[in-house]
């Protein structure tokens, strides 16, 4: 079941859960964003077969160092960027809906994030 709800700037917000409504399921929907987050892990996609080509052709290991360094740099520019939109719109609606327990779900994955 799909239940749609207006979002920011004309994006939505479905709610679906194996067909039953589960309030922490909450999924933005804002195709500019989609894209922006598909064509970022493409390329982290291409910077990691890039890495393992350079280890299998023994490069020198700071270069394979440095573009590791760019890979986790990439990688979390995708989590922020996925990070802002949970918090405008899955964390938000579950505190409007008066689900203080999603502060402490939100603090152990921002915990997580920054090991």
């Amino acid at each position: 079941m799909i239940k749609k709800n207006s979002g920011e700037a004309g994006e939505s917000v479905d709610c679906c859960a194996g067909g039953e409504k589960d309030p922490r399921k909450k999924l933005w929907r804002d195709e500019r964003t989609v894209q922006q987050l598909v064509t970022r892990l493409n390329r982290i996609e291409g910077q990691v077969r890039g890495i393992k080509r350079m280890i299998t052709e023994d490069l020198y290991c700071d270069d394979i160092l440095n573009q590791i360094s760019s890979v986790q740099a990439a990688i979390n520019g995708v989590a922020k960027l996925l990070l802002d939109k949970h918090v405008k719109f899955c964390i938000k609606e579950q505190l409007l809906a008066g689900d203080d327990g999603v502060i402490d779900e939100l603090l152990k994955t921002i915990s997580k994030l920054i090991r």
